[in-house]
């Protein structure tokens, strides 16, 4: 039997769908890129936003065709639309042999055997299910990088959120298994890990009652072959000054701070049913620019949110200004049903909501090209990951300062030697948007 899988979605999901390509090749199922070869097709879906379910249901419906123009026997629908939407996917597609839930991975080989049963099924529902460091997964990331989920679920209620209803309450995995876990991976060539979660800062909470994330890193960054250790999703409430010290301190984790803010209007940020002030916001942000030397500060922000009135956009708008923040994502309201802002008055138009968005990713353009340029004539390490498709003697690689996939990166000029996974020391260039332009410094 032959397999093909398509994964969407957030680094989260991937981890659940490498942990589910474990289980089907543990259990003799030949996995292969190409799905018209496939008698299983499994597609892990994203349920974030409207857009993430519109790509979902497409890719789901494209590979359906495989059913008349292929192999395919087994059609699985698998993650985040799964577990939201279970039995109405069931019925309203009919080309779907099978909904598999978020915490339901364990369940796929049960999932490939009914369908080829020529049974329909839905295994989704409550799932208090977490992975652990002996649990098979085959890794789809580059050799040198891989991602760690170090909890799941999510306890915060914002108001413009469903993945609590979607994943269920927060729950963490202990110290000792997550350290097993990277060294398990960094004796198999993997130099950076990055770490995961919905809350990362929420981390140990549940388990250990208190915030542990700092505990996490003193721990994990003791895995002798580990380069970097970089953690995203950091909410600001739970930063606590012992983390901070640990960023400051402690070499293998990279001074790199993903923030999500959402919002910079107190009003704004109430009605999201977010937990931090504006004030909050830059007394953190100083606190860490202060303790933490060259410390990377990234965040994302929502424009359109319902009642967002245009004085209100003009405070997010100051405050990007005044923060000087290294990175920012910006994205439009999404309306989603079963969330408290799905009723709220005061829907704001998609034009307004487009005409802020190109907005504010235009004064962050400006403000992230003259970050990147103050680094111009500074030294940075940089992870080496491939070569420039066009010019070979250009090698592409990420410092610190880029998280795989979302950020940037560092183009290295005269680089004939170097191969992915290798770390070098790079002289930056020339700083622009998004990417720098570096050499590499003669040892």
């Amino acid at each position: 039997m032959k397999a093909g899988f398509i994964s969407l979605g957030c680094s989260k999901n991937l981890v659940d769908t490498e942990i589910m390509l474990g289980e089907l090749k543990n259990h003799g199922i030949e996995l292969i890129n190409n799905p018209a070869e496939a008698d299983i097709l499994i597609v892990n879906t994203c349920a974030f936003i409207q857009s993430a379910k519109e790509e979902s249901i497409t890719t789901v419906l494209n590979m359906a065709d495989y059913k008349e123009s292929g192999r395919c026997r087994s059609l699985i629908v698998a993650g985040c639309l799964g577990q939201r939407y279970k039995q109405e996917l069931l019925d309203e597609l009919p080309e779907a042999d099978a909904i598999l839930g978020t915490g339901a991975w364990g369940r796929i080989m049960e999932a490939v055997e009914e369908t080829l049963k020529g049974h329909r099924v839905v295994l989704a529902g409550e799932d208090d299910t977490l992975y652990d460091a002996k649990t098979p997964r085959i890794r789809t990331t580059p050799d040198y990088t891989a991602y760690v989920k170090i909890a799941e679920g999510c306890d915060n209620r914002c108001a413009f959120c469903a993945i609590p209803q979607i994943r269920g309450k927060f729950r963490s995995r202990k110290i000792e298994d997550i350290c097993a876990e990277v060294e398990q991976l960094t004796e198999n060539g993997v130099r950076e890990v990055v770490f995961i979660a919905q809350d990362s800062t929420n981390y140990g909470r549940d388990i250990y009652n208190r915030p542990a994330l700092a505990e996490l890193l003193r721990e994990v960054v003791k895995v002798p072959k580990l380069k970097w250790v970089r953690t995203l999703y950091c909410y600001p409430k739970f930063f606590t000054d012992e983390l901070i010290d640990v960023y400051a301190t402690e070499p293998k984790v990279c001074k790199y701070v993903d923030l999500p803010l959402q919002h910079a209007h107190n009003s704004v940020l109430k009605s999201m049913h977010r937990p931090d002030t504006q004030e909050q916001m830059i007394t953190l942000i100083k606190k860490l620019r202060e303790r933490i030397p060259g410390v990377t500060i990234r965040s994302t922000f929502i424009v359109g949110f319902p009642g967002e009135t245009d004085a209100q956009y003009q405070t997010l708008r100051n405050f990007l200004i005044e923060q000087r923040l290294d990175k920012v994502g910006v994205f439009t309201y999404s309306r989603e049903e079963d969330t408290p802002a799905y009723n709220m008055e005061n829907q704001i138009s998609e034009e307004v909501m487009q005409e802020r968005y190109h907005d504010l990713m235009s004064v962050q353009s400006k403000i992230s090209e003259e970050v990147n340029q103050s680094f111009e004539g500074k030294v940075i390490e940089v992870l080496v990951e491939g070569r420039d498709e066009e010019q070979p003697n250009i090698a592409v690689g990420r410092s610190y300062r880029e998280a795989p996939e979302v950020d940037g990166q560092v183009y290295i000029e005269g680089d004939t030697t170097s191969k992915p996974g290798d770390v070098i020391k790079v002289k930056v260039l020339q700083g622009f948007t998004y990417d720098v332009v570096g050499e590499p410094v003669k040892e």
